[in-house]
């Protein structure tokens, strides 16, 4: 099992962010957690302030990965590009927030690329990319 973990813009500043909203870790720290939670499973991890990077990321996915675990950050409301580059993965793909979007500002309360995921998890911190790599994996029928 391989798992593309995507990350957006802003992303990058995990551990210095309003740790209320982001928590404490670092994004470092996020990926360090996964990947002992799950050692079975190989993950790719990719973070960029690039909308267009992400997209390639996507494109690029199916050949590879059997799951896409991505926090779009703010592209999540507004980028209609990503959405159709998700849209268009054959992959089992979850969408991961880790703040509590609902409250949070109006303007984040649409989501343009969760329509093109399997769901998405919002509010968990760190928590919600464990819970991903875990609905990817029985999904997919690898954990029963």
């Amino acid at each position: 099992m391989k798992i593309l973990v995507l990350n957006g813009p802003n992303l990058n500043l995990l551990g210095t962010r309003d740790k209320n909203k982001y928590g404490a870790l670092s994004l470092k720290n996020i990926y360090d957690l996964i990947e002992k939670e799950f050692p079975e499973i190989q993950f790719s991890f990719f973070q960029s302030n690039l909308e267009g990077e992400l997209i390639d990321k996507i494109q690029t996915a199916g050949e590879l990965f059997n799951g896409i675990i991505i926090n779009p950050g703010g592209y999540g409301h507004t980028s209609v590009a990503i959405r159709d580059a998700l849209a268009e993965s054959p992959l089992i793909k979850v969408e991961v927030h880790l703040s509590h979007l609902v409250n949070r500002e109006s303007f984040r309360q649409e989501l343009i690329t969760a329509s093109a995921c399997d769901g998405y998890l919002s509010g968990f911190k760190e928590h919600g990319y464990l819970a991903a790599v875990y609905l990817i994996l029985k999904l997919s029928g690898e954990r029963k």
